[in-house]
């Protein structure tokens, strides 16, 4: 339920409360081909949230681009919602490019002071990428469960399933070690991953969080994240 949920699902924002902005790296199995940048603003408003984030993904042979505004809100007590607007882009060299306007939901309930259940849908109408074998952009459906054991212990559970792909199970597990000091791991399947990583929220409003996913054909795929709540120096 922070900033980066503009990029898992929009309904979480709604519980966003202080002015939020975030940057993301990542680099898939090290090579530089397959480098995916992304940035977040959230910004909190009398009745909902507003965010606006992108993502662009590739190098300058093969590119997509992902950028978007969105609005989320509590429904009531223990439901929010959000809707989001994308443009989504691909490039590719030599063939050329292509742009569409895509559509995003998400919910989230909190079952109880423990549990909470997501659902969020990626690409609603199932926007085309060509004529070509009816070829279109990647739907997605994700389903997420997190469970706090105790105060110190998070679990999350997720699957993820895409038009075309087969169903991908996903778990993880947050450990708060000292305080503001969270050290993470997790699981998924098709393909079979393994990843584990560090968050640490520094008192001035810094949210600095790192990993890597381990797959074992292609290797290491290391992440960094940095995000900053401009309201958290003055609540201290």
């Amino acid at each position: 339920e922070d900033a980066w949920s503009f990029h898992h699902n929009p309904g979480a924002l709604a519980h966003v409360r202080t002015i939020s902005a975030g940057l993301s790296y990542e680099n898939r199995y090290l090579l530089k081909e397959l480098q995916s940048q992304a940035f977040v603003f959230v910004q909190p408003l009398k009745a909902g949230v507003i965010s606006i984030g992108a993502q662009m993904y590739g190098y300058k042979y093969y590119k997509t681009t992902r950028a978007g505004i969105g609005y989320s809100l509590k429904l009531g007590e223990r439901l929010a919602a959000g809707l989001q607007m994308n443009y989504q882009g691909l490039r590719i060299e030599s063939y050329g490019s292509k742009g569409t306007v895509t559509a995003e939901a998400g919910i989230l309930a909190n079952i109880n002071e423990k549990a909470s259940l997501g659902f969020g849908i990626f690409n609603l109408g199932r926007a085309k990428l060509s004529e070509y074998q009816d070829d279109r952009f990647s739907t997605f459906m994700r389903l997420g469960l997190t469970y706090k054991i105790s105060r110190k212990v998070l679990v999350l559970l997720e699957t993820e399933k895409e038009v075309q792909s087969k169903l991908r199970v996903k778990a993880g597990l947050e450990y708060e070690l000292a305080d503001r000091f969270f050290i993470r791991a997790g699981g998924a399947s098709n393909p079979i991953e393994i990843t584990f990583g560090f968050g640490y929220q520094f008192k001035n409003g810094i949210k600095l969080d790192m990993g890597s996913a381990w797959q074992q054909y292609l290797g290491w795929s290391p992440h960094f994240g940095l995000t900053y709540e401009f309201k958290a120096r003055s609540q201290e």
